[in-house]
């Protein structure tokens, strides 16, 4: 019972996803003495449903977050994963399958509403006992409350995306794994990404003419315009990618791994279908963006800034369009501002 009331401290204790997967998995190891526990999320992409792992503990390891910067691979198909595909596919809150080796898998999908894009997965060399799925239940039911807490308080009300106030710590995470392998050389000029250099973007996206949609239309109409780009955003970018709302008609993209050809690809496919979509009543609407890649050698005031910097050249310069700033500063469209070091986001 100390051990279970200790758990239950630890995972209410914290304000973060990662950490608190660290927590359920530790709790759900020791109490059921599992040789594997591991947090899945189930993401849907290119029409077909993912698995991948975001947490895992084994016997005699610690618990740790699984690397998302591992090339931008949305996971597993979930036909990988037969047994979970029938659980979810069935809207169970639980099944027990035994492998050929005898060892046991209990697969505890996170039901809100009619939707789970989290799942528990315990693994060990005995049957579980009533006691133990019990108890992991309760485990698991304050797991999916709490995270549900924090769910809604990093998310935008309008839209549903991610807030304001979360990017600047997933923007950290980014910058834990730097794409370059060492920094520049004092003296010399500041490397740049090639096409085939894989590394993480920042995308800021602004909706063109938006208060001449609010003035025309109405603030209803102008909101419903809003949550439409914010469908087309989620549509439009891969799973491991986070998509915020920054205020206004003002979003940011955080891109993981990738190259720049296929960043501006994918970039340029959200803008290309916001162009092509018919707005209710409003009609046509289109969105500027500029973009910049993430160095680990950069503050990120300094990042957001040289991205705003691309997106006020697009908006200044027909609009409708993807400018990426390291090309604009080449070309000698743009100059480098050096942007203050301590500056807040907020």
């Amino acid at each position: 019972m100390d051990s279970l009331l200790k758990h239950m401290v630890d995972m209410t204790g914290h304000r973060d996803h990662a950490m608190l997967d660290i927590s359920v998995v530790a709790a759900v190891q020791e109490l059921a003495a599992a040789a594997q526990t591991r947090v899945l999320s189930i993401s849907t992409f290119g029409g077909r449903q993912h698995v991948r792992v975001r947490a895992s503990i084994s016997t005699g390891g610690a618990a740790r977050v699984e690397d998302l910067h591992d090339g931008g691979t949305p996971g597993e198909p979930l036909e990988a994963y037969p047994e979970l595909a029938a659980c979810l596919a069935r809207h169970d809150t639980s099944t027990e399958t035994c492998g050929p080796d005898g060892t046991r898998s209990l697969w505890l999908p996170i039901w809100f509403g009619d939707k789970a894009t989290t799942c528990i997965e315990i693994v060990r060399a005995a049957p579980f006992p009533a006691t133990t799925i019990h108890m992991v239940a309760g485990i698991v039911g304050v797991y999916r409350n709490f995270q549900n807490l924090l769910d809604y308080s990093e998310r935008d009300s309008l839209t549903g995306l991610l807030n304001r106030k979360t990017f600047e710590d997933q923007l950290a995470r980014m910058l834990q794994c730097p794409a370059e392998p060492e920094p520049p050389l004092a003296g010399q000029p500041e490397r740049r990404c090639n096409q085939g250099e894989k590394t993480g973007w920042l995308a800021v996206v602004d909706v063109d003419h938006f208060k001449m949609v609010n003035d025309t239309f109405g603030h209803l109409y102008g909101d419903e315009v809003l949550i439409l780009i914010a469908n087309q955003l989620q549509a439009s970018f891969r799973a491991q990618d986070r998509v915020f709302r920054f205020g206004g008609e003002e979003f940011v993209v955080l891109l993981r791994s990738t190259t720049l050809e296929n960043a501006r690809r994918i970039i340029d496919r959200f803008r290309g279908n916001v162009e092509n979509y018919q707005f209710p009543q409003v009609g046509k609407v289109t969105v500027s963006v500029g973009f910049v890649s993430i160095s680990p050698y950069d503050s990120p005031v300094v990042t957001l800034g040289h991205a705003d910097q691309a997106l006020y050249y697009a908006k200044t310069h027909g609009r409708n369009q993807v400018c990426h700033y390291n090309e604009l500063v080449e070309r000698g469209l743009l100059q480098t501002v050096t942007s203050n070091e301590t500056a807040e986001f907020f």
